[in-house]
């Protein structure tokens, strides 16, 4: 009778003890904070499992056993969802696999800012921070039909972007994008926006338009509302915008400086050579230069030149012959400027 009893008092506690073990590493598995800190994971396509958990530091896993048990019970190659996941700090070892299996992505910052000309360079700066590759950006920007269907074309697609930073997923598509464009540019064009484009004759592509030769003349935004009043003077009064920055982009911006024989480049962004606007804008314009075209200083002034203080600000004149006094007062400072070798 007493052998009975150890017997059963035995298995008893073996019951005890595997329960324990098997609750306790559950428990380690599924409730217990195993991430002390967090880890961004980008799943590309075909990626292994190994690459993803590759992916999170040693240093912010508390209990390696577990977060591999976890991973060999739940995941495999075929299960993994492309996407930009995050490791949260204090989640459990089977979180990650549920993540990587339900593809419970984290949206990541597009960032469209800064100075956007060249299709070529843009799609590289959008590829870089999506999964998307450079060149199917790039034939999008192009992609005549595609960009009907958000009222734009290839040459006038750069009114479409309007510069922020945006939440989308690292797998979102070009359209999705474009989608977040259209949803911007629809948002910036108030009815507001809209009658002041209207006051000074424009549509808002047209406003695009000189924006983005606005924002090409200078880097000092305080000065865009006198640049962006010169050349609404000029198209008012009939003038040729004769602006530098379209002769550059016929040139693709490859030139370090503007000579007469450029001034005869035969192109319709070309303002020496054809009346009003280019077929569409010579950079993606930011909020700052559109601003300023809808809000333009009431002024007199024809012209502009950089200034003889070579501070990035430019002399404005109402009149030819003080704009040549001015262009004059830099060209000497300028070559002051060269012989002294600074």
């Amino acid at each position: 009778m007493k052998t009975w009893k150890l017997i059963v008092l035995v298995a008893a506690l073996l019951v005890i003890v595997i329960l324990g073990a098997v609750g306790g590493r559950w428990y380690a598995d599924n409730r217990k904070p195993n991430f002390s800190g967090k880890a961004d994971l980008y799943v590309h396509p075909q990626m292994a499992v190994d690459e993803v958990l590759a992916q999170i530091p040693d240093s912010i896993v508390i209990n390696h056993r577990s977060l591999t048990r976890v991973v060999r019970k739940g995941l495999s190659d075929v299960d993994l969802k492309p996407g930009h996941y995050v490791v949260e700090r204090n989640k459990p070892s089977v979180y990650v696999v549920r993540m990587l299996r339900n593809g419970w992505q984290t949206p990541v910052n597009l960032v469209l800012s800064g100075t956007m000309r060249i299709k070529g360079l843009i799609a590289r700066k959008i590829a870089n921070q999506m999964m998307l590759d450079s060149a199917d950006v790039a034939s999008a920007l192009n992609d005549s039909s595609l960009l009907s269907g958000y009222g734009f074309t290839p040459s006038d697609v750069f009114s479409l972007i309007i510069p922020d930073t945006y939440q989308v997923y690292w797998t979102a598509s070009m359209k999705d994008i474009l989608d977040k464009q259209k949803a911007a540019y629809d948002a910036f064009w108030t009815a507001d926006n809209v009658a002041k484009a209207e006051a000074q004759g424009l549509t808002p592509k047209q406003v695009s338009i000189v924006a983005s030769i606005v924002k090409s003349e200078s880097n000092h935004a305080p000065e865009y509302s006198s640049i962006a009043g010169v050349y609404l003077n000029r198209l008012h009064q009939g003038m040729r915008l004769q602006a530098d920055p379209t002769v550059a982009f016929c040139y693709g911006y490859t030139l370090n400086r503007i000579l007469l024989k450029h001034l005869e480049y035969d192109s319709p962004y070309n303002t020496y050579l054809h009346e009003g606007l280019p077929p569409g804008p010579i950079c993606v314009p930011d909020r700052s230069s559109l601003e300023a075209v809808l809000n333009p200083d009431r002024h007199g002034y024809l012209y502009f030149c950089a200034s003889a203080a070579m501070d990035g600000t430019h002399k404005f004149a109402a009149t030819y012959s003080e704009h040549l006094r001015n262009a004059r007062e830099f060209q000497r400072a300028l070559d002051a400027r060269r012989t002294s070798g600074r």
